[in-house]
């Protein structure tokens, strides 16, 4: 997708550099410690949101947490933008973002190094050919599974009925437990249904059904 222009963009962007984490790679088995750096509050809890969009989603979870660490993953640097906008404006301690794709999370993170990963409104890329690049691919999930502490969780969200049941069936095919699930997460009582995207607003109020998972580690 072509990125929309955005005016003044490189200099938003300079003035949020203390939001981004660059060379996050290099961080790896060191996060923990990073983060402490930057949040005397921290616990230890670190969270990731891969294609964090505009940056609702982890703002809400952000003030709902504040003991918890935040990372955002965005590779679209006018969207990012306007995340980071978002946790200024809020003067949010405990997000930060990574402005790039995460296609290999286990370059990222060490083994055992998050506690839990959201992925929302992935791109469902529906053609079969393209099924490695869907975020929910056996790949993806082994090396989130890596990434993700013994309990650890990801939870998924999807507007699309065939990316979501392709995901459950790659859970089956790796032997990951799906601990929660349903075809309409603002018809349940799930917690997942409390917090919410743009994307996620969008939907429910042109009554589409949100499809929702938790898989646990």
């Amino acid at each position: 997708m072509r990125q929309r222009k955005v005016k003044n963009e490189e200099q938003r962007l300079a003035a949020l550099e203390y939001l981004q984490v660059r060379d996050s790679g290099e961080l790896r088995g060191r996060w923990a410690d990073f983060l402490k750096e930057k949040n005397e509050s921290f616990a230890g809890e670190i969270y990731l949101e891969a294609g964090c969009g505009r940056g609702h989603f982890l703002a809400a979870l952000g003030e709902a947490n504040p003991d918890r660490f935040y990372l955002g993953a965005e590779g679209r640097s006018s969207v990012v933008l306007r995340a980071m906008e978002l946790i200024r404006d809020k003067e949010l301690k405990n997000v930060l973002f990574i402005p790039e794709f995460i296609l290999n999370v286990e370059s990222f993170f060490a083994e055992n190094e998050l506690t839990g990963i959201y992925l929302n409104f992935s791109d469902p890329w529906p053609k079969a050919r393209h099924a490695k690049r869907r975020l929910t691919h056996r790949d993806y999930l082994k090396g989130y599974q890596q990434a993700l502490k013994p309990d650890g969780f990801i939870e998924f969200k999807t507007d699309s009925k065939p990316l979501f049941d392709f995901t459950l069936e790659e859970c089956q095919v790796i032997g990951l437990t799906v601990e929660e699930c349903t075809k309409d997460l603002h018809r349940s009582d799930l917690p997942a249904r409390l917090i919410t995207t743009q994307y996620e607003n969008r939907f429910r109020l042109l009554g589409k059904p949100i499809h929702y998972c938790k898989i646990r580690v």
